[in-house]
């Protein structure tokens, strides 16, 4: 619920923009107290703003807001620096991590945990570590599910609640949840499953989860079917661009 009450010294990220008018700006932002709201940026548009240099996607920031409209008005923000914008194929993964936040969170729903991994995973994104990009992804792609309450439990059965077996496989059903499935099908060894799991409940979940994905190919179909179901789209509209600029 939107309040009147001023924010200040919020840490937040942009997450999108839109024109407003021929001055200012909507901006959506996922902040760590407050989690995703929407602000107006009045003026920001002018060559002269402060707002101008500083609103930008993927850049660490502290916001001022208030007021008690559904859209609040920006007072201030300030670049809180320590790292480069993301280029290239990471700089397209930023925009394909927002579009999920975008999609999946309601307004105005705190989610300190997930802040933290999104900050963490933009400054993967931002390094020069390109090998640490997929593996990133995938982490914040699990804990952005179980965040939502939209990830069962990795280390059993979903409608049996049996335990799984390392040596069988099974995959992640949008509405049937973690079964098992036949050797040839897509999904992952039960042992995969318990190890993801165990990252999840790790104390530093984003890091244990990254560095357990590093090895799992084949997590990557298995995360997008459930994430294209739950967004309710056949294909993210970031992940259609990446498609589109590789068949160039």
């Amino acid at each position: 619920m939107a309040t009147n009450k001023r924010i200040s010294d919020e840490p937040a990220f942009v997450l999108h923009r839109y024109d407003w008018s021929e001055s200012s700006l909507i901006l959506e932002v996922f902040s760590r107290h407050h989690g995703r709201v929407a602000l107006v940026a009045r003026g920001a548009k002018r060559p002269s703003s402060n707002f101008r240099p500083v609103l930008l996607p993927l850049q660490p920031l502290r916001l001022a807001f208030g007021g008690d409209a559904e859209i609040r008005a920006l007072k201030s923000a300030e670049w809180v620096g320590g790292q480069v914008m993301p280029t290239g194929d990471a700089l397209l993964s930023g925009y394909y991590v927002n579009e999920l936040l975008l999609r999946l969170l309601a307004r105005d729903d705190p989610h300190p945990r997930l802040f933290d991994a999104y900050a963490q995973a933009v400054r993967v994104l931002a390094s020069e570590h390109g090998e640490a990009l997929q593996p990133a992804l995938r982490a914040f792609e699990l804990l952005l599910l179980r965040e939502v309450g939209l990830l069962p439990a990795l280390d059993i059965q979903t409608a049996t609640l049996a335990a799984l077996q390392p040596q069988v496989r099974y995959s992640l059903q949008p509405e049937g949840g973690l079964a098992e499935t036949a050797p040839d099908r897509p999904g992952l060894a039960g042992a995969d499953w318990l190890q993801l799991q165990a990252a999840l409940d790790d104390p530093a979940p984003f890091g244990a989860t990254l560095r357990a994905a590093a090895s799992m190919a084949e997590l990557k179909p298995q995360l997008r079917h459930l994430l294209h179901y739950h967004c309710g789209v056949a294909t993210l509209r970031t992940r259609q661009l990446m498609l589109d600029l590789q068949s160039l």
